[in-house]
């Protein structure tokens, strides 16, 4: 307990990495090529060394990214299950990081637990029906509840933090889920590779995309603190914030 009286958030420290364009657009296939000389391949490279680096024990993406990850194919039928559905559950981790998936709507068919070797969570809204939770459990995948739309992402990264006692967590898009991370306040550090490339065309998926109305602000109150800046092979730059209050919130 704190001097307070509550409870200490057992929340893991966030931070989103991610790889763009110098325009801040995600879809590497529409990217201009490396310049002549440049090695091909270094997007994915630099990504996963950075990644490596900061040593999380995990990482996260939306519904649409673990789709492609993931790829389940079609569910089966659910195998009988003991206990509750209704409570989190947690797989069989084997000392495995965390593959974590924020699917509100239970969308997403796995047909294992793993992804990229990991060991999936799925994050889920209570409305997902009986029979989607039974095939999770078939599956070996972990889950638990984000309250009842599935989009409390705090409650979500506590019952993680409790639940799996993981201490740092990689938050890997799309926009969309970046976006609803940094409107709820819930990234601490900002890791970007920006690499020497140019999109060039509006309404391309971008770093940050919150769903929200014109007038929002999803990153009031914040401020970037510059933590390091670091040039690596053939031109991508990488950039290190911590997120912290603003001097006027």
């Amino acid at each position: 307990m704190t001097s307070s009286g509550m409870r200490r958030s057992a929340r893991p420290r966030i931070i989103c990495h991610m790889t763009s364009s110098v325009d801040g657009r995600l879809l590497v296939d529409r990217w201009t090529p490396p310049a002549g000389g440049v090695a091909a391949g270094l997007v994915h490279r630099h990504y996963e060394a950075t990644a490596a680096r900061l040593a999380a024990e995990g990482w996260i993406v939306g519904r649409t990214t673990m789709a492609e990850i993931a790829d389940g194919g079609a569910p089966g039928a659910p195998a009988p299950v003991d206990g509750d559905l209704r409570k989190t559950h947690r797989g069989d981790r084997r000392g495995r990081d965390l593959a974590v998936a924020i699917d509100p709507h239970g969308k997403v068919p796995y047909g294992r637990d793993e992804a990229g070797g990991d060991h999936i969570v799925a994050v889920l809204g209570e409305g997902v029906p009986d029979a989607y939770l039974a095939e999770l459990r078939r599956d070996g995948v972990s889950y638990l509840f984000a309250g009842p739309d599935g989009r409390d992402l705090a409650l979500a990264l506590d019952t993680l933090g409790e639940t799996f006692g993981v201490r740092t967590l990689l938050l890997e898009g799309g926009g969309i889920i970046n976006g609803a991370f940094l409107k709820a306040g819930l990234i601490d550090e900002i890791s970007l590779l920006i690499s020497p490339a140019i999109d060039g065309l509006s309404g391309v998926p971008s770093v940050f995309e919150y769903l929200g109305a014109p007038g929002e602000k999803p990153a009031a109150g914040h401020a970037l603190r510059h933590l390091g800046t670091e040039t690596l092979e053939g031109g991508t730059v990488w950039l290190r914030y911590r997120v912290e209050a603003a001097p006027d919130a």
